[in-house]
Formats: structure tokens, sequence, C-alpha cells
């Protein structure tokens, strides 16, 4: 079963769900499968928007499949630009208006995608944000620091990235990191609303607004991919390994469904596994 779904919402409108049970993580096939829906939207000229949500209860797009780390770091781009780094650079550039509907966890290489996305609204109730790299000993690579610092600011990016902290809906808001928090009971109807009042616009005209604003925020792929070079490196770095085994008996202590759902608490008593 393909982990993405394509659905027309209105004429100008579609919405691409990610469903990978049990916790929507991103793998190689994940990446490749999703930088073609981006692709294929961004060739159909009657689209303005598209909506991004998730049917995994309790996970959006979540951390990237450690299994699946070095097929994910040899991803090739069409470009410069490795394909893990690239998918991102496509999200912020393409000629659509992209929204993020958010319901439970983004974490990680998820989290990079989603701070790519033009418009995030976030469930008060279910949506939490956290980049636990640094608790693995490992470097975001997929533009986190580079997006993060922009929209956070650099004091509070380095919160973020330093601490490994889960951050909830409001404080996301408060930070800058989404555009608002809604209700859950609200939010479907919300973004529906937002999506549907953007699309009604000229496509000429939100395409170059949305260019002009890319011009001034978007990170030059020089920095990107740096960051890239860094993560990567920082995969076969000397603490990977010594984490790696403490979650392996972390979860063998309080099971896997307990560490995905509360990862920002559980990151520092990595440091304490015997």
């Amino acid at each position: 079963m393909r982990p993405f779904t394509v659905d027309d919402q209105a004429t100008k409108v579609r919405r691409v769900t990610f469903a990978s049970p049990p916790f929507n993580l991103i793998g190689a096939d994940t990446v490749a499968e999703l930088s073609d829906i981006v692709d294929r939207l961004s060739g159909e000229e009657q689209v303005s928007v598209v909506i991004f949500d998730s049917a995994t209860p309790g996970f959006f797009f979540n951390h990237v499949d450690s299994d699946q780390i070095p097929a994910i770091v040899d991803m090739a781009g069409s470009g410069p630009l490795p394909g893990f780094v690239e998918l991102g650079m496509r999200l912020a550039a393409a000629p659509f208006v992209s929204i993020a509907s958010i319901r439970g966890r983004t974490r990680g290489g998820g989290a990079e995608y989603t701070a790519a996305f033009d418009l995030r609204y976030a469930s008060r109730e279910q949506a939490i944000f956290c980049q636990p790299e640094v608790g693995f000993g490992l470097v975001p690579g997929a533009g986190g620091t580079e997006r993060l610092t922009h929209l956070l600011g650099r004091d509070r990016a380095l919160e973020v990235l330093l601490t490994g902290q889960d951050y909830d809906a409001d404080r996301a808001a408060q930070y800058g990191w989404v555009t608002r928090a809604i209700p859950d009971a609200e939010l479907d109807d919300f973004v529906t609303a937002v999506a549907r009042r953007i699309a009604s616009f000229d496509k000429q005209a939100i395409t170059a607004v949305k260019t002009q604003v890319n011009r001034s925020t978007l990170p030059p792929e020089e920095n990107l991919l740096a960051s890239f070079v860094e993560s990567a490196r920082s995969t076969t770095g000397p603490g990977v390994e010594a984490r790696g085994h403490a979650v392996g008996k972390l979860i063998a202590r309080i099971g896997i469904d307990d560490l995905e759902r509360n990862l920002g608490h559980h990151l520092e008593s990595l440091a304490d596994q015997p």
C-alpha cells in the first residue's frame, strides 16, 4: 500500500494524505513518492493550493526510520542537492500554496519538511513538534537548521535544536514554528476555508506573491548542502552507536509505542542507559 493518497477537494485544491502506520516514519520510498507528487501537482496548471495531512492517529510527518538512514543519505536529486534536501526545496518553491494541517507528532526529518510548507496550522490538543537529532548524536540534514533559524530566530532555534524537547501547538505558535494553533474540532473547517479562499484568487497573482516572499526567505542551496554534509558525517560519529544501543535498551524496557509518543520526554534518559 502506498503511503500517500491525493484527493481533489475543489477545482483548484488538492489534499495529500500521509498514512504509514503505526508511526508515519519517513524512509527513502516516502521521500521519492512525495517528490513525485510535488512534481506532478506543480505541473497541473489548475492547482493553486495543496493541503497536507495525516490519516495515522497521533502522528503527522514523523522522523526518519533509523534503518533507512543509509538509503536516504545516498538518495540523489535532480540537481546539486541530495534527494532528501531537494524535497524540502521543491515544497517551498512549488507554484502552489502548501498548507499543513497538523494533528499528532511531527519530529526530525518530518518536522524539517513541515517547516518547508507555506502555511502550518496545528491542532491545539494533538500537535507536537520536536527536533530530536541531538539526542541521538546526529545533526538535522533536511534544512531544519536553516528554516528554524529564519522562523524562530537564532536563540529559539538553538533551544529547539539543542534540547530535543517536545513542543505543543501553543508554544510552537508563540515561537513562530506554526502559523496558528487551532482547536482540534475546528482545524479541518479552518484549513479548508483558508485553502478555498486562496484558491479563489488569480493563480498568477498567488504564484507571484509566493515567489517574491521566497526570494528573501528561502535558504541558499549552498547552506542546505553544507548542513546535509554535516548531517551525513554525524551518522558515523562516535556517539551514534552508543546512543543506538541505549535506544534498544529503552525500547526493551518501555516499548516502542511509549518511546515514539513521548520521545521528547525520554530523549534525555538515553544518556543514562547502562
